[in-house]
């Protein structure tokens, strides 16, 4: 889901040209709600997963979405 206070386009946008991750937005009723990020194969790496979320915690943040900071990183360190 699209992080409360987020612009959906501004924030792909930002991943694209800034770190060279494209994700996908949500489609039909979910468009604007939903973020699709690719986990399969190389994608499902660690160091791509960290990445991913690292660039999206950064760019989250500058937007002044209100998020807890270093969360998503952690989780995911937990599974690998």
């Amino acid at each position: 889901r699209v992080a409360e206070g987020a612009d959906d386009a501004k924030v792909r946008g930002r991943l694209l040209s800034e770190y060279s991750i494209e994700i996908g937005s949500g489609l039909g009723p979910f468009k604007g709600q939903a973020w699709r990020i690719g986990t399969m194969g190389e994608s499902s790496t660690r160091r791509h997963v960290l990445t991913v979320l690292g660039a999206m915690e950064a760019i989250l943040l500058t937007e002044g979405v209100k998020i807890p900071k270093g969360k998503a990183l952690e989780a995911a360190a937990t599974v690998y």
